[in-house]
């Protein structure tokens, strides 16, 4: 079986050989391939852009849509007290920006809170098409347009002295992110999941006070081992993901179209799996085994339209899963649809490589 489809998936190469239409050519490795990219929206044009730049024909159906947490209040009421906090854990980019969003929102100058702050380096934040989050100027540029000092009291003792916070960041991107506002980060991963946050921290915690900003929904594992570890950790909402039911007819559409169905669907976190279901009708419940023609077994959608799923098919036989990384795997395994491409290194320019890779091996 491959990877949870009822049959080996099929990418078909084009009839032309000469090396000007040749798929596999060296600068267009992905040419003719039909890549779904099932990102937020804010997120996805970088990773297309790439795909694209290497011949893929690439279809935006995002899986996920990232809205601003219900309350502010636990997130606002850990960012002022931020100076109380020994470690600060942030495990993605859209943490990153609600976080210093919410600052700026707070008037919250923590410029003397950062270990290894540097006073040189400032971001322009600007709105991006489709993001939920509105981000404003950063505070030094406001504060040196109106010649005035914004900060509040704990900044101006953080700046007095005070202990610094340590950063610890999961993945590449996440840590650019943060230093691009001038704030170095301690620790990265060298494997870009909460497991290898855990064993990077677990021997510098102890009795120390931890502050972790995520989404609502997210696994519990940084938490509940770093407790075990002795430290005393907060856990704050400061993003929330949810189901954007506006993708639901056009993904449906996009499988059924001989000229849009893909021939790889992406998949970058387990949120994006579980949504990506969700949008087929579906949920865990619904996604079982059924026989297959052969007496074999094949994995179905249950809940989808009649004209797609039927026993022994499924709307997704012949595509290839490409997944970020482990976690997301283990996601879509759990769900019945199987793992074709898994990245090696846990970050979208690995699982670009991955996808390369696979389509050479395959021809």
């Amino acid at each position: 079986m491959w990877g949870g489809h009822s049959g080996p998936p099929t990418l078909t190469m084009s009839q032309k050989t000469d090396s000007s239409t040749s798929r596999l050519s060296t600068n267009l490795p992905l040419k003719q391939i039909r890549i779904l990219v099932g990102r937020a929206r804010h997120q996805a044009s970088a990773v297309s852009a790439e795909l694209r730049n290497l011949g893929a024909q690439v279809l935006e159906i995002p899986f996920i849509e990232i809205r601003q947490p219900r309350s502010y209040q636990p997130l606002d009421s850990a960012l002022k007290n931020l100076a109380d906090y020994d470690w600060l854990i942030l495990t993605s980019v859209n943490g990153v920006e609600a976080m210093w969003t919410r600052m700026a929102k707070l008037k919250l100058d923590y410029a003397g809170l950062w270990e290894g702050y540097d006073f040189s380096r400032s971001e322009k934040q600007v709105s991006r098409g489709g993001h939920e989050f509105v981000l404003e100027p950063a505070l030094s540029e406001r504060s040196e347009s109106k010649g005035a000092d914004t900060r509040t009291n704990s900044g101006s003792a953080l700046a007095a002295g005070v202990r610094r916070l340590r950063i610890a960041a999961i993945g590449p991107a996440n840590k650019n992110a943060i230093e691009q506002r001038g704030v170095k980060v301690k620790v990265v991963p060298k494997e870009y999941v909460a497991e290898s946050v855990v064993r990077s921290l677990r021997r510098r915690v102890r009795g120390k006070r931890v502050l972790l900003v995520r989404a609502k929904v997210a696994r519990d594992v940084i938490p509940k081992e770093l407790r075990k570890a002795g430290a005393h950790v907060d856990v704050v909402e400061a993003y929330e993901t949810v189901v954007p039911k506006s993708s639901r007819a056009r993904l449906l559409a996009a499988l059924k179209s001989p000229r849009q169905r893909p021939q790889v669907i992406t998949f970058t976190s387990s949120s994006t799996v579980r949504n990506f279901v969700a949008l087929l009708g579906g949920s865990r419940a619904a996604v079982r085994m059924l026989p297959a023609a052969d007496g074999g077994v094949a994995h179905a959608h249950t809940r989808i339209a009649n004209a797609i799923a039927i026993p022994g098919h499924s709307i997704l036989t012949g595509i290839l899963t490409a997944s970020i990384g482990p976690v997301t795997s283990s996601t879509l395994r759990e769900l019945g649809l199987g793992v074709d491409i898994e990245a090696r290194e846990y970050t979208i320019p690995g699982l670009v490589d991955a996808i390369i890779a696979c389509v050479e091996s395959m021809h």
